[in-house]
């Protein structure tokens, strides 16, 4: 299975244009096509948009903390392109939008600024050029009024006029005049009939589902997948992963049984390397290095165990001080009965066994100790080269898989130990009710008695159990490192703990985009998987073909045409052909297409669009705007219609 490596948004700084531009004149059309998602700028007769930047401002916030500086420092603005860097100011993104309807207006304010600036227009006195801009299906007219205004008064343009971007597409690519449009946006999606060559305005229905909630939706459901890789799976990684892996479902129910089974997932994920830090021993070791690094592991070990060993000696001679002085007061003929339950002890008998155990074990690690100081470093060596011999009575292969097995056993121990440690830390569990058992009997001095921790040598209980527990652990590694080395040396099939990590990390670091790559596009069908009441595109599609008549229904879905940026997502055109399939008449024609490129033929079709005499007739001048109002438009093929504003009567001002 390939594995192919996270990308993230690659982003440019914009450069400043050559102003004025000489294919084009003074006389020349700004053409902005304001999207929510994308805003793409150019001049008209250009092929291709001079600016695309994501329509998004980022003004950090000022560090109330300074104090003492007398001048204030001004945050910088940071629009579009020069947000190289997203996820990292991703709390301080705004926008002029709220859904797809522009109402913050002193962010598009610096929008226009920003575009401006990098065409290269620095007039004191305005920018003295006609402008075309895209606004929403049904933009309110108080919305519009204060965008007419903010281009006049602020700019003072010479002229204005609006489109709709789903209609400049449909222009751009030369539809016919009766025909069904699917636009889907970043935050909406619009089933738009064509009667005629002009819009049924009373038929037009939206559906509240876009981009932004299905790649909402997948970086919700990679982030509960893998909680692990919760800050490093962002929206704008998902929004990647959404474009590039991502498709409709042509049979959504059949390809969840599908992605169920074990073989069609191995066939069809994609795996995803997330990038990180690789701190293990290198894989590429020679065999003097994989040497050197197992005398130094051998080293440490040893010096490790000396450390230890000088802990317990130094208890063990304290212990054996306060024991022997408690001899010598009882040989004095003093009382000692409460030294004696000081240390669990019942007569002078008990105490010297103790006495005599105590000591024996001081001698023993004092020779442990002694034994290898003189020649410590020359042990090392040897010990690590020398090649050790299975038993007379086993085989090579037998032995090796003795020691293979002791290994496991061992390995085994210390995961179920330290899953006893998990368990003891929390109260209710049967392992720490079963360890105070264990303890309080102990602890018990007497019969029925249940005084223990009112005194403080009743914690030299714990102190015990966790002395044996650190002289277990300490004989587990011997051993253990004992047997790496017999596999290291007879076992050709052994794999280096330290030299597999590093591909084992790797693999820590890999995201399997399986089902969720046709779940996130779906709820564009489906809209209740995000808990929306809405209906679906289909269904949509179904509600508005039927306010026809049966004819002029025929005429709409013979050119069905799909535009925006969610129609760049594969598998669109073949699931709503079956969709279509389904609710039309038996045997039924209807013809489906995608627009030629989704994304930029809104501005392709608004540069052509300037060339036309209806662009010409459809100007709004500084002198039309001042005497009807910021709020009105003239109607053309590729725009709104104007609902003029209802006045209110005189009556119902007074009241």
């Amino acid at each position: 299975m390939e594995i192919s490596a996270i990308e993230d948004l690659k982003i440019i700084p914009d450069v400043v244009q050559p102003y004025p531009d000489p294919s084009v004149g003074r006389e020349g059309v700004i053409v902005i096509d304001n999207g929510s998602f994308n805003c793409r700028v150019g001049w008209m007769l250009k092929e291709k948009p001079a600016l695309i930047f994501r329509n998004l401002l980022a003004k950090p916030r000022k560090d109330r903390t300074k104090k003492d500086i007398d001048v204030a420092t001004v945050p910088i603005t940071q629009i579009g392109n020069d947000i190289v860097n997203i996820e990292a100011m991703r709390l301080q993104l705004r926008t002029q939008f709220d859904r797809n309807v522009v109402t913050h207006y002193n962010v598009q304010e610096q929008i226009f600024d920003y575009i401006f600036a990098k065409l290269g227009i620095n007039s004191e006195n305005g920018v003295p050029h006609k402008v075309m801009i895209t606004e929403c299906l049904f933009n309110p007219n108080y919305c519009r009024s204060l965008m007419s205004e903010l281009l006049f008064e602020c700019y003072d343009i010479p002229g204005l006029s609006y489109g709709v971007d789903s209609l400049l597409s449909y222009y751009s690519n030369q539809r016919p005049r009766n025909g069904l449009i699917i636009a889907t946006g970043y935050h909406t999606t619009h089933v738009v009939p064509v009667m005629n060559g002009r819009i049924v305005v009373e038929n037009i229905r939206r559906i509240n589902i876009g981009g932004s909630n299905m790649i909402a939706f997948l970086h919700r459901c990679l982030q509960l997948k893998y909680t692990f890789h919760i800050n490093a799976i962002t929206l704008s990684r998902s929004e990647v992963l959404l474009h590039k892996y991502g498709e409709f479902a042509y049979d959504y129910m059949e390809a969840l049984q599908n992605w169920a089974s074990l073989e069609y997932y191995d066939r069809n994920v994609k795996k995803i390397q997330l990038p990180f830090n690789q701190t293990t021993a290198n894989p590429t070791l020679t065999t003097e290095q994989k040497f050197e690094k197992k005398k130094e592991l051998s080293r440490r070990l040893v010096e490790i165990n000396a450390r230890r060993r000088e802990e317990r000696l130094a208890q063990d001679e304290e212990l054996l001080v306060q024991l022997q002085q408690l001899e010598e007061t009882a040989d004095d003929g003093d009382d000692i009965r409460e030294g004696l339950a000081e240390h669990s002890l019942k007569d002078v008998g008990e105490l010297r066994r103790m006495i005599s155990t105590v000591n024996s074990r001081v001698d023993k690690t004092r020779q442990k100790m002694n034994a290898p100081t003189a020649t410590s470093s020359q042990q090392i060596q040897s010990d690590a080269d020398k090649l050790l011999q299975p038993p007379p009575n086993m085989t090579v292969a037998e032995w090796v898989e003795e020691t293979r097995r002791k290994r496991d056993a061992i390995i085994d121990k210390r995961q179920a130990r330290r899953q006893r440690k998990q368990d003891l830390a929390k109260r209710r569990t049967a392992a720490a009710q079963e360890r105070m058992r264990i303890i309080s009997h102990l602890a018990r001095k007497e019969k029925g008695s249940d005084d223990f921790g009112m005194r403080d040598e009743d914690w030299d209980v714990y102190k015990q159990i966790s002395r044996d527990e650190d002289s277990d652990n300490e004989n587990e590694s011997e051993r253990l490192l004992e047997c790496e080395i017999i596999l290291k040396q007879y076992d050709a099939t052994y794999e280096d703990p330290l030299l597999t990590m590093a591909g084992n990390a790797a693999e820590l670091y890999q995201l399997h985009v399986g089902v969720e790559r046709i779940r996130a596009p779906e709820i564009l069908f489906q809209p209740s998987i995000i808990g929306s009441y809405e209906a679906g595109l289909s269904e949509t599609i179904d509600f508005v073909l039927k306010l026809f008549p049966a004819n002029q229904r025929s005429c709409l879905v013979e050119n069905i045409f799909l535009t925006g940026g969610c129609a760049q997502i594969r598998g669109l055109k073949e699931r709503l052909s079956r969709e279509m399939r389904e609710m039309l008449p038996f045997e039924a024609r209807f013809d489906i297409e995608i627009a030629r490129d989704p994304v930029l033929d809104a501005w392709n079709g608004a540069s052509k669009f300037c060339l036309t005499e209806t662009f010409r007739q459809s100007l709004i001048t500084r002198p039309l705007y001042e005497e009807c109002g910021g709020e009105y438009i003239k109607e053309h093929v590729n725009g709104n219609v104007y609902f003029p504003t209802p006045k209110i009567a005189d009556d119902q001002e007074i009241s």
